[in-house]
């Protein structure tokens, strides 16, 4: 099966984490799974940032990103972060392959507001360079940083990466992995299954904010978009990734409407 492993940065900020991860990753890739893995970092940019005396700004959940800030992503988010995770996935048994979006053209995007410096919008998602790599056994590593056909570099929200590239590839499952337990709904208990019309009334109730919110409007991008199924799970959680493809309800499935459980 092609799937789509988003892993948020929270998870990669501690050793443990990170290569308890990177060992479920590479289990799976020895089942036989496709795997490409598409990773944030916020927690390590805001700490970089703040080391350095620069404050971090975000409008509508997005990071300011200036020239300073810009230098910071490709630091950060495609060298430390990227470069530690593929490490730990090479340690694990699996062959990874640290890339961003910027790599052949992976994701390009375009600049989505002037106010937000180089912040971007994936506008088109190129996966040859994933199929050539998972074909031949190896795990790519995504950073979230775009380019285009200008040579312009852009900062772009990891989920929506993660969703760019899911449907590129053509991922039957997009399993984000985050530090919550799973979408709540107004009586704080966790949903396990939402189609898009309830997802969207969770939002519309605002039981459903911030950046759960943006996680839900990614995810109906990529069930819109031909992914059978998304799922919102808690990545500290044992062997979270074997249970999730074993079919255990962990978390929240995402999935349309006439979804069957044989997809």
């Amino acid at each position: 099966m092609k799937l789509l492993v988003k892993l948020g940065g929270t998870l990669l900020d501690d050793a443990d984490s990170r290569h308890r991860l990177a060992r479920q990753i590479a289990a799976a890739r020895s089942a036989g799974h496709e795997i490409t893995v598409v990773h944030g970092g916020g927690k390590q940019m805001t700490r970089y940032l703040t080391e350095r005396g620069i404050q971090s700004t975000f409008v509508g959940g997005l990071r300011v990103t200036m020239p300073e800030t810009l230098d910071a992503v490709l630091k950060v988010f495609a060298g430390s972060v990227n470069h530690e995770l593929v490490a730990a996935i090479n340690r694990a048994g699996a062959l990874a392959v640290g890339i961003s979006g910027i790599d052949s053209l992976l994701v390009e995007a375009e600049q989505m507001d002037p106010a937000l410096g180089a912040v971007g919008r994936v506008t088109k998602s190129n996966p040859a360079l994933l199929h050539l790599l998972t074909a031949h056994g190896y795990v790519p590593v995504v950073a979230c940083v775009a380019g285009d056909r200008q040579g312009q570099v852009y900062n772009v929200n990891a989920d929506q990466m993660a969703v760019a590239c899911a449907t590129a590839f053509g991922a039957r499952q997009l399993i984000c992995l985050t530090d919550v337990e799973g979408v709540l709904d107004g009586a704080k208990q966790v949903r396990p299954l939402l189609t898009p019309a309830a997802s969207l009334q969770l939002i519309a109730d605002g039981v459903v904010t911030g950046g759960m919110q943006a996680k839900l409007n990614a995810a109906l991008s990529a069930l819109a978009a031909g992914v059978a199924q998304v799922r919102i799970a808690p990545g500290a959680a044992d062997n979270v990734l074997a249970r999730i493809l074993a079919g255990e309800d962990l978390g929240t499935r995402m999935v349309t409407a006439d979804w069957c459980p044989n997809d």
